[in-house]
């Protein structure tokens, strides 16, 4: 039957070596080489680690028992994987850079074979305690999860069962009024009341906003596109726009000084029209706002309205129409639509 035991040798300098031999069959059978050892306690280790292939009934593989490199840091194998995503959007790419911030100053100068459920567990813990939000907390967790993916850690501990995320009550949203909307109008900078009017008229992103080209407008049906390259969903859309807006919007550069690939709305960023409509609610006394607010207040306008939910979808880019209606619409305090032909100024 098959077998495994130790040869004492002496060698030419007068030590002493521990030859491991084994068979795969009975004594007909060729003993074969299992390894060489300085010690008794290590050939017996070895002795015994072949006797329990050899009960398992398998061939035992010494190749199996080479020292294997170490496992890279969780930092090296990030930067390698963040360079592979050449697959997503520069907006996606730079969230995937903030995530890997949190992640990496933490854990970045540990193996990646070393993360176990327990520490993924711990660092979700730092993060709430840090008065993240838990939103943020998911899509760090999303993040870090592809990373071990990417370095082939399986079964994946950031995916695991210990790994919880805080709870956090759902809070009652409440888009401006109209009111508000108009009071922010008078007290903003010239330069960001049009911009404010537009993202009220048509539910647009702040982002889509900042990328509108001159190029993109279609002044004869009175409306503008939202192209590929820009919009969240990666599908182009036309966005109808109120004539008044529309006109206002055409009177900023003269016809001939158009320059396709110029932007609209120069000067104006996502962020600085953010803060300008923070400063300008602190100054009014009303409850603050951001421009994503006026996105909700028009998608709740236009279900009010009758609008389908397919057309919505279509209006403002939303392709999850289950997200546009559980997270897009509320019970507006003030269901009043803005005159924006009277707002002349703008």
């Amino acid at each position: 039957m098959a077998s495994a035991w130790v040869v004492r040798r002496q060698r030419a300098d007068g030590g002493t070596t521990y030859r491991v031999l084994f068979r795969l069959g009975g004594r007909e059978s060729t003993p074969k080489h299992g390894g060489s050892f300085r010690t008794m306690r290590a050939a017996t280790a070895r002795r015994n680690w072949l006797a329990g292939e050899l009960a398992a009934m398998r061939t035992p593989d010494l190749r199996s028992l080479a020292a294997r490199p170490a496992a890279p840091t969780l930092a090296k194998v990030a930067e390698a994987w963040r360079e592979s995503r050449i697959d997503v959007a520069a907006g996606t790419a730079a969230t995937y850079r903030v995530n890997l911030g949190r992640i990496l100053v933490r854990l970045g100068g540990r193996r990646v074979d070393e993360i176990t459920p327990a520490v993924a567990a711990e660092f979700a813990g730092e993060l709430a305690a840090a008065g993240l939000a838990r939103e943020s907390i998911r899509k760090t967790l999303a993040t870090f999860a592809m990373v071990l993916d990417f370095a082939g850690v399986e079964p994946n501990p950031v995916r695991g069962r210990l790994v919880k995320l805080p709870y956090e009550a759902r809070r009652e949203f409440n888009p401006p009024t109209a009111e508000h909307v108009l009071a922010i109008h008078r007290l903003l900078p010239q330069r960001y009341r049009l911009p404010l009017l537009v993202l009220d008229s048509t539910g647009m992103r702040v982002g889509e906003l900042e990328q509108l080209t001159w190029g993109d407008i279609d002044e004869p049906r009175g409306r503008w596109r939202v192209s590929q390259a820009v919009a969240k969903t990666g599908r182009a859309r036309w966005v109808a726009v109120p004539e008044p807006l529309l006109l206002a919007v055409l009177e900023l550069v003269p016809r001939d000084d158009r320059v396709g690939s110029a932007h609209v709305f120069l000067g104006v960023t996502a962020d600085r029209l953010r803060t300008a409509i923070a400063r300008a609610c602190t100054a009014a006394g009303v409850p603050a706002f951001s421009p994503h607010d006026l996105r909700h207040r028009r998608i709740s306008l236009l279900h009010l309205g009758g609008v389908p939910w397919a057309r919505i979808g279509e209006h403002v880019g939303q392709r999850n129409l289950a997200v546009t209606a559980n997270t897009y619409t509320h019970v507006l305090v003030d269901e009043s639509e803005i005159d924006y032909s009277a707002l002349t100024e703008c």
